[in-house]
């Protein structure tokens, strides 16, 4: 009888055991990109912390080797990425200014800061700067041999690539290097980066590759798709067609075990008048969907199972980046820490929307007691349709403005508007920037339905609700 309990003690503890493998092998990191082109930043000491604290990201990386921000992120806990400046890659080719770069960026604060990455500058192939290009593997060599000389074997060396290096890429299957380059650059890069178990970094923006018939397939909604006929492989988003276009140049080469990692990708979330779809809404889309996909482990049609380490960018809308609004509006994060929007990133629910800098709390009429969201006199249809499609895939229950639903009537765009904007200001925690929609909202103190069904008929949660978790299996500290 001993005998048989210990037996079954152990059985249960292997049990579960194998149940906490799974989870963990089931978690996905997500890294943001941690720009600092601004004047109103915060802090590197309050950067970390916050992350640490408040969020689910694990992973930063960095444009430079900023020793303030390294001292920051020591005993974080947080893996940090750091990048060589492109000029500095020439002299980086021989190893005794390699030697001197680690002892200086590297070795002094590793390990308490876990940098766990080098990359050598930025989007090289791209420069066409022969110096720079002809230096880059000599560089990357260099650098991996310093670690090991300075007795640092667990920081991997990269360098990133824009898509720029494939001369084809559509279907994703016909995937090429450039002619000249293939070859002489990135088979011997992909034969180091094998050899030191590094991963190839790649930078997929389906924003700067979509067209107006191609958004819905670029922000990971609904679409018909691209089809493969020499896979057979129906492709629904870009950003996975982009990822095995980079998989198919590498594996010609005989490479495509090597693994990939997302080193930028994003959406801005505010662009100028002659960019209608760039706005809060498809960035919320494009990332928050995003993020669902890649903790999702399915990998894509030709690296199933695979996962990819991605890093968004970025954190912070940077004011001093030079070009158009939008460069400039890439973040998650305003300077003041307050999030421009979320997509399940956040410890503790923030649950709000349509973010303000500095959101001023709802103060309903006398006697009143409640406030509605409803749809402005002056929004368009065609503005109205996307608050639909945005709070419809965002979690909100949308049957009721479905044919046979209690609030189908009266069917027109408006009112299925009102009642969907209602639902989300509601569910969201019902701060007025809930129900902004990029001015297409306001907020009523008259129930518009009368007391009855429709756009008053929504059950509250708390403020801790779904209403913007698009990405809800990366919420509230699960990882990914």
């Amino acid at each position: 009888m001993a005998n048989s309990s210990i037996l079954s003690l152990s059985s249960l503890f292997l049990f579960v055991s194998a149940i906490l493998v799974q989870r963990s092998a089931a978690a996905y990191s997500i890294g943001v990109n941690y720009g600092t082109l601004a004047n109103n930043l915060p802090p590197p000491s309050q950067v970390a912390a916050f992350l640490k604290d408040r969020t689910a990201i694990d992973q930063v990386k960095i444009f430079d080797t900023n020793p303030d921000i390294l001292r920051a992120f020591a005993n974080t806990g947080i893996s940090v990425t750091v990048t060589v400046g492109n000029g500095d890659i020439p002299a980086l080719a021989k190893l005794p200014a390699a030697r001197d770069w680690v002892a200086i960026h590297i070795a002094q604060f590793h390990p308490q800061t876990k940098i766990n990455r080098i990359v050598v500058g930025n989007e090289i192939m791209a420069t066409a700067d022969k110096n720079l290009i002809g230096n880059l593997l000599p560089a990357m060599r260099s650098l991996h041999s310093a670690l090991k000389l300075a007795g640092i074997n667990d920081v991997q060396v990269s360098t990133p690539h824009s898509l720029g290096i494939l001369s084809a890429s559509e279907p994703p299957s016909s995937g090429r290097f450039r002619r000249g380059y293939d070859r002489v650059i990135f088979a011997p890069m992909l034969q180091f980066l094998r050899e030191t178990k590094s991963p190839f970094m790649v930078n997929p923006y389906p924003y700067f590759g979509f067209s107006a018939k191609t958004l819905n397939y670029a922000l990971f909604k609904p679409n018909s798709g691209i089809h493969d006929k020499a896979t057979g492989i129906t492709y629904t988003n870009m950003f996975e067609a982009q990822l095995d276009a980079v998989y198919s140049a590498m594996k010609k080469l005989g490479y495509g075990d090597v693994e990939i990692v997302v080193g930028e990708t994003g959406w801005p979330s505010l662009g100028d008048a002659n960019q209608p779809d760039v706005n809060l809404q498809n960035a919320v889309s494009y990332n928050g969907n995003l993020v669902k996909h890649v903790s999702s482990g399915n990998g894509t049609p030709l690296m199933p199972k695979r996962k990819f380490e991605t890093f968004i960018f970025s954190l912070f809308n940077e004011n001093l980046k030079p070009g158009s609004t939008a460069e400039r509006n890439f973040g998650l994060f305003h300077p003041d820490l307050t999030p421009v929007y979320d997509i399940g990133i956040l410890r503790g629910g923030w649950s709000g929307g349509h973010h303000r800098p500095v959101p001023t709390p709802v103060t309903p009429s006398p006697g009143s007691g409640k406030m509605w969201c409803v749809a402005k006199s002056g929004a368009s249809d065609h503005a109205l349709q996307a608050n639909i499609d945005f709070v419809c895939s965002s979690g909100v229950d949308c049957k009721p403005i479905q044919a046979g639903g209690a609030c189908f009537n009266p069917n027109t765009i408006r009112s299925h508007a009102s009642y969907i904007m209602n639902a989300y200001y509601q569910t969201s925690g019902r701060h007025n920037f809930n129900c902004d929609f990029s001015h297409t909202g306001v907020l009523t103190s008259s129930n518009p339905s009368g007391g009855g069904k429709g756009t008053g008929s929504t059950n509250p949660r708390s403020t801790g609700g779904a209403g913007m978790r698009i990405g809800s299996g990366f919420g509230d500290g699960d990882g990914t």
